[in-house]
């Protein structure tokens, strides 16, 4: 457990995972989101993560799913995967009503430096819904850096949401962490 700008980061547990599937449903689905300005409210409908799902990743032995705590709240969180030379970030999400803070940007940097700190990797990759400019815009002023490499969004797999649109891919950005 570490503390960072009154923050504390811990490894989610089992006990976690309803408060952290609320937690990522309210920073990305449904009127909720719309306080924040990550919400993909227009883009997509129905779940973006389950228990299952948050679960899986609080078990994998090659993943951490950081908690964030304030004044015994949680806050935010992020998922941590090493992927041998570089570690996958994702499952990102802040309170709406605590985002445009600069929360955002304390969370990522103490997710960089974990990341660097406990698999000496060299790089952080994620992928971020193509057409959320203003998101990618948000990373890429963090220092990460499109790459163009496009996969497809799974179509008809309504774990990963309702589309709304017929054109969402996912763009790999990437991080030099030195």
């Amino acid at each position: 457990m570490e503390t960072t700008a009154g923050l504390t980061f811990r490894d989610a547990t089992d006990a976690d995972v309803d408060a952290l599937v609320a937690l990522v449903e309210s920073a990305y689905r449904g009127d909720a989101s719309r306080a924040g300005w990550t919400t993909e409210a227009d883009i997509l409908e129905g779940q973006r993560t389950d228990p299952e799902g948050v679960l899986a990743v609080i078990k994998s032995p090659d993943s951490r799913l950081l908690t964030v705590e304030r004044d015994g709240q949680v806050v935010a969180c992020c998922q941590l995967e090493h992927r041998g030379t570089y570690a996958y970030f994702g499952m990102f999400a802040v309170s709406p009503a605590l985002q445009g803070g600069g929360l955002g940007k304390v969370i990522i940097a103490e997710a960089e430096r974990i990341a660097r700190a406990t698999w000496g990797v060299t790089e952080m990759h994620m992928t971020v819904i193509s057409v959320r400019n203003d998101l990618v815009a948000w990373y890429e002023r963090r220092g990460y850096r499109r790459t163009g490499q496009m996969t497809p969004f799974p179509y008809g797999d309504e774990r990963f949401g309702l589309p709304q649109r017929d054109d969402l891919q996912f763009e790999l950005l990437v991080k030099p962490l030195v």
